[in-house]
């Protein structure tokens, strides 16, 4: 059994073909600018989106948190269980539950609706998150019940995990994409809250492997959107000899009305993704030490 937010079908950001991604709730790092902020704890959480809120009162008649003042609803987490009670009563979808157990048989059942899709288009499945090494288990069992049904298998994971928990799954995999978000390990820790050196490690231990590699980085305006920095890790990448390319994933403001949700500060709330020229001058960067790379 693991623990997720969503299982997207027909995404086309998350590797090759038309995909079904299954994002894992629960990370290891806490990234400033995350755009899924959503996956970060393990447990559910209930996210409120204020302006769907019609102050129908509903879900103050089912839950000690919510209070209605003035024709508007109050919410107080401190009181809070994230049982889902409001939600399920929740009519104009102000409140939401994110986070839900499932078992390998369900996540079978919604992806492979797709099967045809995937072998027409060369996609698959995609385990992200979140971090998807926080539930190896589980992940290593819908890996293989995957394979066994001919599925393309990739992951998505910042590979902040001892060596010895990818390892079992690496078997299962036909493709890695991991990101290596700073070369310094202090702007590693300021802005991931955790050093970089384990990743760094875990990334040059791929090559060992023969599973296809993608490294990515995501720019973040003000951290990381300097030459110097793209290069250091374009060029740590290009020794990895099954490495498919490097990749530049410009900033997305997208999660912003996740933070608001959340009720949590948004550290990026006012950046913006870098102009087409800047990003394209990091990438003739990454170029000049790595012979394959690209921008998402």
């Amino acid at each position: 059994m693991g623990v997720l937010t969503a299982i997207q079908r027909f995404s086309l950001h998350d590797g090759p073909g038309i995909r079904s991604t299954v994002f894992f709730k629960g990370c290891n790092m806490r990234c400033a600018w995350c755009h899924n902020p959503e996956t970060l704890s393990p447990a559910p959480e209930v996210l409120y989106y204020e302006s769907k809120c019609v102050g129908c009162g509903a879900c103050a008649a089912v839950c000690p948190s919510h209070t209605v003042v003035g024709g508007k609803m109050v919410y107080d987490r401190s009181k809070c269980d994230d049982g889902g009670r409001c939600a399920q009563v929740c009519f104009s979808g102000a409140l939401e539950v994110c986070g839900f157990e499932a078992d390998v048989d369900r996540v079978l059942f919604e992806v492979m609706q797709d099967e045809a899709y995937y072998a027409r288009s060369g996609g698959g499945v995609t385990l992200s998150g979140g971090e998807v090494l926080l539930q190896p288990a589980f992940a290593l069992d819908l890996l293989r019940a995957l394979r066994a049904r001919g599925v393309h298998t990739a992951i998505e994971s910042n590979l902040n995990v001892p060596f010895s928990v990818l390892e079992p799954l690496l078997p299962e995999l036909d493709l890695v994409m991991c990101d290596l978000k700073t070369w310094d390990d202090g702007l590693h820790r300021k802005y991931t809250g955790v050093s970089n050196a384990r990743i760094k490690e875990n990334i040059a231990r791929l090559k060992e492997t023969g599973v296809p590699v993608i490294v990515r980085t995501p720019v973040i305006p003000g951290v990381n959107d300097r030459p110097e920095e793209i290069s250091a890790i374009a060029a740590f990448a290009a020794q990895l000899p099954n490495l498919l390319y490097y990749e530049l994933l410009n900033f997305n403001p997208l999660g912003s009305s996740k933070y608001l949700a959340l009720d949590v500060e948004n550290a990026f709330a006012t950046a913006r993704p870098l102009p087409e020229e800047k990003i394209q001058s990091l990438a003739d960067a990454a170029r000049g030490v790595c012979p394959s790379v690209r921008v998402g």
